[in-house]
């Protein structure tokens, strides 16, 4: 059963233990090669989970986290997840061929979500999917959930685990037009109404303070996505 709640609380878990919940948003387009491996290097120092970084990156970032607990997870059809399933699954097989990789994020079409085309959404999942497993690697599927209403999260959900994709994401952090909560708790808890430990879930979009860091663990979270400016304020460190 996943999404069980830690064996002690957030608050008094140390920064190695608190890092590992963190995939290091490492995303945005006009950061420089130069700039990529920096972020690359801090998320790995720390012992963040993963460093999430477009799939153009990662035999740079290869080097950075060779030898450390951290490791890459590339984000495919970032941000608007439109690509043909065709080209979605040749992304996802040419991210997983990397010895570095742990698990690969892509985006759902949220476009046909909000059409009610779940058959639709969940076929195209469920090719990404096996994609990925058959490289040996678990699959995160971004809902894009501030572009929803509830309705569309929860048959999302649904059509994640249909699938049989490993982990429900909230949001790119790209979305725009929209007014976006994010992982706001409200929202991680409806995932979790709906999912009752089917899958797990990361939380990414607006999780910019220790509190609502520290909240998520303590209601079973399994990942969250954090941008590299937040991560020290998460954590609480000093950079």
């Amino acid at each position: 059963m996943n999404n069980m709640k830690p064996e002690k609380k957030a608050a008094e878990m140390t920064v190695r233990e608190l890092a590992s919940y963190i995939d290091y948003s490492v995303l945005k387009p006009e950061f420089t090669e130069e700039e990529i491996i920096e972020l690359t290097k801090d998320g790995a120092a720390l012992g963040c989970a993963t460093i999430c970084i477009n799939p153009k990156y990662i035999e740079l970032c290869e080097p950075y986290v060779r030898g450390t607990e951290t490791m890459l997870c590339p984000v495919t059809d970032f941000p608007f997840g439109l690509s043909s399933t065709e080209s979605r699954v040749a992304q996802i097989r040419f991210a997983g061929k990397y010895d570095s990789v742990k698990e690969i994020d892509i985006v759902a079409n949220f476009g046909l979500l909000r059409s009610g085309k779940y058959d639709e959404v969940t076929a195209d999942l469920k090719a990404c999917a096996d994609a990925a497993h058959e490289l040996g690697h678990p699959l995160k599927v971004i809902l894009e959930t501030d572009a929803l209403n509830e309705e569309q999260i929860r048959q999302g959900c649904e059509c994640i685990i249909a699938a049989g994709a490993d982990f429900i994401k909230t949001s790119t952090g790209f979305l725009t037009g929209h007014n976006t909560v994010g992982a706001a708790p409200e929202v991680i808890a409806m995932i979790m109404d709906q999912n009752k430990g089917r899958a797990k879930i990361k939380g990414s979009g607006n999780i910019r303070t220790r509190e609502h860091f520290l909240q998520l663990i303590d209601m079973g979270i399994d990942r969250m996505g954090i941008g590299y400016r937040s991560v020290p304020v998460v954590l609480d460190i000093k950079k």
